[in-house]
């Protein structure tokens, strides 16, 4: 599905009167632009209160992205499986293999929209394809698509708000049928396409018709019953006769050898009382049921059961555990008798375990077990654990053909893995530590649990369905940002409790970072190839925030300190490619294919050098033989940096172009390595520095900041260029970019420790006054 606010450039944002300036160095005139009226600077509401700053910009983003679990669907394994980036399968020569040259065939779904916006998305072509959205033709292939389905074409999908048909009709030929279509960038969104019509209301996946002589003359749309359409949809949506004749279990699971399987539902009662909620059906096979793990009833062949229960106000656990019996052909269970009076009446119902969008049913199934390995009914009942059945393992089913669950994630933030969410909720932590807000801790917790704790999951659903439904950087980790900026922040809020998954998650990011990452053959890491054909053969400086961090943490975590080598040798080969002496900055990136550096000092890619030096140095030991080194090298950094502060406080979006715009994120994350130094001691003459700082800080709450708690002025995700005018004229910024909010926060957190140390330490008031 398409969720959320897309990610509009600066210029698309509001802005206030622009002032003009002449540039002796460039010599043209500067353009200074307000994100904002200056009376809606958060400055002018709080004045000089730094955690009232951050409490409202924390509050705000929470408020934002409230904390939204994943969405269960129903997947029909029938369907389109897809391929590792996400884009689904439509091979139309498997589904019918027996189609004619010149047949068409639709495949059909929706995707739901919470604005007017445009989605990319990547099709390659098997055969012939037009492609609609709500009924207007967008995209038709052209011959050099046809003849090379090797080739992706990339083309933009226009989607209202509110649900949006996607229909594709392909053309079978003698070579080919079908298509390969989907979200064009996987780890920024994938787009979970649903079943259209109301027949399947909530299942994941596409319809594809039967093959058709003839184009259709009105095309199909949302709302509609399949009927409707005057055309016959698959994968098959009811059992048959004799399927039903087999019982819930046997439909499901088949009845061809002993096995067992349990079926899963919640008795609620609603109304309290003395007379008891009575249970009665019939069985063929085994039948055990489980009140909250406690055994009920238990038949071991065909019979039937009559149950009582005390009628307990609230909710309960009831599993039924059925046995396969040799030679049936029926396996299975009904409760019937009371259960078929109106809830209201007798004020009890079956509901569901968790709600599974696309199936009604109140139970959820999982099996086969050998009758030896199958676990408890106690253990059953989660929805983040695959079962061991012996064999590749198990998960929940519905009682609809060949239909899986599965877990979407389908909010843009709350429960997303991603590198800038990473430093998003390391700012939340630490605001919420520092500032004794519990709420701004337990929802990163909650935030990075939700993901962890369905890591195994996720690796399995990849491996079952083709790409995971949920934690999509997390399950296909093939990238620096895919798992080092989020993990070191899982490590550091592990550090302060147990995080449900969160040690197995770091050990397999430390592997991979360690074992499959790749490396120069001295040791650093490059980027061999990527989701971009940019990113190929490059080294980008962002890459020391995406591994140092977490390598520091970990070190710390396992007590083996080569992952302190390692982060401490990327540090230096880093320095010997990119560093630029004259300047004391960073080139932002090395390529390999060309043999040079780009000589471009990207702000927030200077920023996330200095962010991680400064992390690094605070977990290295004061006696480690690397420091002296490390601690010049960061003196270096901060001088540089320091000579190109603006003259309203903020860096700019090109460090040494005072015409590109005033960039918040590198401007965090300079002020949280200036504090950061001042406090340990780090900087030698440090009054510059403090007045950089408080600078930078007014700057921000001035510039960046409204009163609402909106983060105006952080860069967009890059590329990278051998021009400085891409990063200052195309590269623009985005409102609330979670590049910058966390560190904006950092940034805030460091600024008022500085503050408190300082005046502890009587320095005199002139240096300390003026903020709290």
């Amino acid at each position: 599905m398409a969720n959320g606010r897309s990610a509009s450039g600066g210029s698309e944002r509001r802005r206030d009167a622009t002032v003009n300036r002449a540039d002796p160095t460039w010599g043209k005139e500067l353009t200074i632009i307000r994100y904002f009226h200056e009376n809606e600077a958060i400055a002018g509401k709080v004045y000089d209160s730094i955690p009232d700053v951050l409490t409202t910009v924390a509050q705000r983003y929470m408020g934002d992205h409230p904390k939204h679990s994943f969405l269960f669907r129903a997947y029909h394994r029938g369907g389109f499986r897809r391929l590792a980036d996400y884009r689904y399968d439509l091979n139309l020569d498997r589904k019918w293999s027996d189609a004619r040259a010149g047949q068409y065939v639709y495949v059909w779904g929706k995707l739901w929209s919470q604005q007017d916006t445009t989605l990319n998305t990547g099709l390659n072509c098997y055969s012939p394809v037009t492609v609609y959205v709500n009924g207007e033709e967008i995209f038709k292939s052209e011959l050099l698509q046809e003849l090379y389905p090797e080739r992706k074409t990339q083309f933009p999908l226009q989607v209202k708000y509110g649900w949006n048909d996607v229909l594709l009709c392909f053309v079978k030929t003698e070579v080919g049928f079908g298509g390969i279509y989907g979200t064009a960038s996987f780890k920024n969104f994938p787009l979970h396409f649903l079943t259209p019509g109301i027949d399947r209301q909530g299942q994941e996946g596409w319809l594809y018709s039967e093959p058709v002589n003839e184009p259709l003359t009105s095309l199909p749309h949302d709302g509609m019953t399949e009927a409707e359409t005057g055309m016959t949809w698959f994968p098959r949506r009811e059992w048959t006769e004799q399927e039903l004749h087999a019982g819930n279990f046997g439909r499901i699971f088949g009845t061809a050898e002993p096995a067992v399987a349990y079926a899963w539902t919640k008795l609620d009662v609603m109304v309290p009382g003395t007379a008891p909620v009575i249970l009665q059906g019939k069985h063929t096979g085994g039948l055990t049921l489980f009140v909250n793990d406690q055994e009920v009833y238990s038949g071991k062949t065909n019979g039937e059961f009559r149950v009582e229960l005390p009628r307990k106000y609230g909710a309960v656990h009831l599993v039924a555990k059925g046995e396969c019996l040799v030679g049936e052909d029926c396996w299975g269970f009904e409760i019937g008798g009371s259960i078929s009076e109106p809830a209201s009446s007798r004020g009890w119902r079956l509901t569901s375990p968790h709600p599974v969008a696309g199936c009604a049913d109140v139970w959820l199934y999982t099996g086969n077990f050998t009758p030896e390995s199958a676990p408890t009914a106690g253990e059953i009942v989660v929805t983040d654990k695959v079962f061991d059945n012996g064999g590749t393992g198990v998960y929940w089913q519905v009682d609809l053909p060949e239909t899986s669950v599965r877990p979407y994630l389908e909010n843009t933030h709350y429960g997303k893995w991603n590198y800038p969410l990473g430093v998003t909720l390391f700012g939340l932590l630490q605001t919420g530590q520092e500032l004794n807000r519990d709420d701004f801790v337990q929802y990163v917790r909650e935030h990075i649990e939700l993901s962890t704790s369905f890591d195994r999951y996720g690796l399995w659903d990849r491996d079952h369905y083709g790409a995971a439904g949920i934690n999509n950087q997390l399950s296909a980790i093939d990238s620096l940002d895919d798992c080092g900026s989020f993990g070191s922040t899982l490590l550091a809020t592990m550090a302060s409790g147990e995080i449900r998954g969160g040690l197995d998650a770091a050990h397999r990011i430390a592997r991979y970072i360690t074992d499959e990452q790749e490396r120069l053959e001295d040791g650093a890491f490059y980027r061999a190839r990527g989701s971009g054909e940019m990113r190929h053969e490059t080294m980008w400086c962002d890459d020391l925030y995406m591994s140092t961090p977490f390598l520091m943490r970990y070190g710390q975590l396992t007590g083996e300190t080569s992952y302190w080598d390692d982060a401490i040798n990327q540090f230096l080969l880093f320095r010997k490619y990119l560093y630029i002496p004259q300047q004391q900055i960073m080139s932002h990136v090395y390529d390999f294919v060309r043999g040079r550096a780009t000589g471009i000092p990207w702000g927030r890619g200077n920023g996330w050098v200095l962010f991680s030096l400064t992390e690094l140095l605070t977990i290295l030991p004061n006696d480690h033989e690397k420091r002296p080194e490390l601690l010049q090298f960061y003196r270096d950094l901060c001088q540089g940096f320091l000579a190109l502060q603006g003259e309203n406080g903020l860096w700019h979006q090109v460090l040494n172009r005072p015409d590109s715009y005033e960039e918040t994120s590198c401007t965090s994350m300079f002020i949280y390595a200036y504090a950061r130094g001042i406090r340990e001691g780090w900087l030698e003459e440090f009054v510059p520095y403090l007045q950089a700082v408080r600078k930078g800080w007014e700057g921000i709450t001035r510039i960046s900041i409204d009163y609402q708690g909106n983060v105006y002025g952080v860069c967009r995700g890059s590329g990278y260029s051998f021009t400085a005018l891409y990063y200052r004229d195309d590269l623009g910024w985005n409102l609330n970019d979670t590049h910058g909010i966390g560190i904006v926060l950092l940034a805030g957190i460091e600024a008022h420790k500085m503050n408190q140390q300082l005046s502890q330490v009587g320095l005199p008031t002139s240096l300390t006054a003026g903020q709290r």
